[in-house]
């Protein structure tokens, strides 16, 4: 299967999909890594080399990377801190989901502002996974929609499952028990955003998530089967004996 990870920031996939990424890579998967922002926003000092900041969190992000079998490493180079989904952006995400033909794509929940009572959503990852949903659908499989893509070579493509990282409402649960440590090391290696605290941190949420699920460490997503094949023969069944019926 070919699976792109789509996030805002250098270190966002590590905190909550890495353990499963690093499932499927040693499922023989072929999963892409695409970071939509450069990370230069994270540091706060007076005096940060935010242009260094730059270059140094790629370098982060490809040994991370690396630790779960992750090699495609594609980084857009937006702006960190002030991100939109404009349709400048959809259409670069629709661009690459059209040139690597993922079967599955992970983004963020788009609709998640509040986790608990301690933290609110940085808007960069709910601008970056609403551009990412709507390349998604309807724009990766929709000829009319950025034609200029097609003049580039880039033919639609549909997606066939949407995961979503850090939901408030999750339906699926991976047992990461086996890959625990590699996404903790692939986390600990943002030394210029995070400390071991960190990676302890983590790892107690996800302890917390395995808790539920009858094992040491799970990942939790909300995930949509976006072809359903029994369904669409259903459709097409209803389409040839009432049109106005099937689309009720």
């Amino acid at each position: 299967m070919r699976i792109l990870v789509i996030a805002a920031h250098p270190d966002d996939i590590e905190f909550g999909v890495a353990g499963t990424v690093a499932q499927w890579t040693d499922e023989g998967h072929d999963v892409s890594y695409c970071l939509v922002t450069d990370g230069g926003a994270g540091s706060n000092a007076p005096d940060a080399d935010l242009a260094e900041l730059v270059r140094v969190r790629k370098v982060e992000q490809r040994e991370a990377a690396a630790c779960v079998g992750v090699t495609d490493v594609r980084f857009l180079g937006y702006p960190d801190g002030t991100l939109q989904p404009t349709l400048e952006l959809r259409r670069d995400l629709t661009r690459l989901i059209r040139e690597l033909k993922p079967q599955r794509v992970v983004i963020s929940d788009p609709t998640m502002v509040f986790a608990g009572n301690y933290y609110i959503n940085h808007p960069d990852h709910r601008a970056a996974a609403e551009a990412a949903l709507y390349a998604v659908f309807p724009s990766a499989g929709t000829r009319p929609i950025f034609p200029e893509l097609l003049a580039e070579g880039y033919e639609p493509h549909d997606v066939d499952e949407l995961w979503l990282q850090f939901s408030d409402h999750p339906d699926t649960f991976v047992d990461v028990s086996a890959q625990e440590d590699r996404k903790i090391a692939a986390l600990l290696c943002h030394r210029s955003q995070v400390g071991p605290e960190v990676g302890d941190m983590v790892r107690k949420w996800d302890a917390e998530d395995g808790l539920k699920h009858g094992c040491a460490y799970a990942e939790s997503f909300r995930v949509m089967r976006l072809k359903q094949p029994a369904l669409d023969e259903a459709v097409q069944e209803a389409m040839q004996e009432s049109p106005a019926a099937a689309l009720d």
